[in-house]
């Protein structure tokens, strides 16, 4: 503004001299009119230069003015983003790309059912491949199974299921009550003869796998209570099995109680003690070996289910579709509604699935050894044979079914 106060100042000055020059103009020589009209004529160009800066600057004030305020306009959009950005919540950071073991281990897994069948064809086809398999190494790989599972465990995962004691008990009397008289009315009602019928029976009346434990593991279930409900009705068979076969077959059959006792802390109790053990002391140690679990467990269980089936292939095969299907019937009645009658009380999911896994499997080489130990006929035993196949196999297409349903935490209502 002082700059156009300046370039004025002469504009002033020389409308005065041309009021000057009009009021003196008469009376004076023409000489001196000439001069000033002169004077008047370079006054008016200095004008006209002084008009024509003037404007320049006008508009380099009004390009300054505009600029100034593009300036304001920029930097209030700058501040604008920044306060944006700022008040934006961060994004979530990427998910980390599972690593190629990971990958191959869930392939591996969900391939279980496959690897069961295709290990009972060997044993069946080829008895011999299993001829490793001796007393110890059943014990062995049992051990290995529950280890295995013992590393994905805590101290919390126990205390949260004895919370829960009900669970057990259910599947307690799904495993003593229901199961016994399912394998009863399946067996009547496909027509298996006498000896079929009590060996049938007697898989229904036994406790439930280890095999089952791995099983709720690849179905995302709850792994502390399918060891729990397994040790429970492990420990129940030294005096349910006895009873169940005493009154449904009228026989009496003598379990080793002090055998099964020390069968079930070597095989179930002390693996599961030192997983967790380990998992508490040396955590990190655990989570580099547990992507291998799935498949340590899938590896002890498809040579269990190969070598069970290979200790009586003949019989298996003389056998028929009849006691097939029989076992069939059994193992995926036991499935169905192990899991819907937990739905129905309203158990969480994890519940539902693990109950119905640990209905559905049952420990058919345990079953076998008894009906070799403690019934005369031979035919009692191949029931047993035939369910360690469909018993893996029903439990492991459960298993990788549900694996690929995710768990809905808004349907837990327990």
């Amino acid at each position: 503004m002082s700059i156009l106060a300046a370039c004025t100042a002469p504009v002033a000055i020389v409308g005065a001299g041309r009021r000057t020059s009009s009021t003196s103009l008469r009376g004076v020589p023409l000489s001196s009119v000439q001069h000033r009209a002169n004077d008047v004529r370079r006054t008016m160009v200095a004008s006209s230069a002084v008009g024509i800066a003037l404007g320049a600057i006008r508009g380099a004030d009004r390009a300054l003015m505009v600029k100034s305020k593009a300036v304001t306009v920029r930097r209030a959009s700058v501040v604008t983003r920044a306060s944006a950005d700022a008040a934006a919540p961060a994004p979530s950071p990427a998910p980390v790309e599972k690593s190629a073991f990971k990958k191959f281990s869930s392939a591996f897994s969900t391939l279980f059912p496959v690897w069961t069948v295709m290990s009972a064809v060997v044993g069946i086809k080829a008895p011999a491949t299993f001829s490793f398999m001796q007393a110890n190494m059943y014990t062995l790989c049992l051990a290995t199974l529950m280890l295995s599972m013992g590393i994905t465990l805590t101290l919390d995962d126990f205390k949260r299921v004895f919370s829960k004691p009900d669970v057990i008990g259910i599947g307690f009397l799904a495993c003593y009550v229901m199961m016994p008289l399912t394998a009863m009315l399946v067996g009547n009602m496909v027509g298996l003869s006498g000896p079929m019928l009590a060996g049938l029976i007697l898989v229904g009346s036994i406790n439930g796998g280890q095999a089952s434990n791995l099983c709720a593991y690849i179905a995302r279930g709850d792994v502390a209570l399918s060891v729990l409900m397994t040790t429970a009705t492990t420990i129940g068979c030294i005096f349910m099995t006895p009873l169940i076969c005493k009154f449904c077959l009228g026989a009496i059959v003598d379990v080793d109680a002090i055998g099964m006792a020390i069968s079930t802390i070597q095989v179930v109790l002390l693996p599961i003690v030192l997983g967790v053990t380990l998992n508490k002391y040396v955590p990190k140690a655990c989570r580099a070996v547990e992507p291998a679990c799935p498949i340590i467990g899938v590896l002890m269980t498809i040579i269990l289910v190969g070598a069970s089936v290979a200790t009586c292939a003949e019989p298996i095969l003389n056998a028929g579709l009849k006691l097939q299907f029989a076992a069939f019937l059994l193992h995926a009645i036991g499935g169905a509604v192990g899991y819907w009658v937990m739905r129905a009380l309203g158990y969480e999911e994890t519940v539902c699935r693990t109950t119905a896994i640990e209905t559905s499997m049952k420990s058919s080489a345990f079953g076998f050894l008894l009906a070799t130990l403690h019934f005369p006929e031979f035919l009692v035993r191949v029931p047993s044979a035939v369910s360690v196949v469909w018993m893996a196999v029903l439990g492991s297409s459960m298993a990788v079914f549900w694996r690929m349903i995710p768990v809905k935490k808004d349907r837990e209502t327990a």
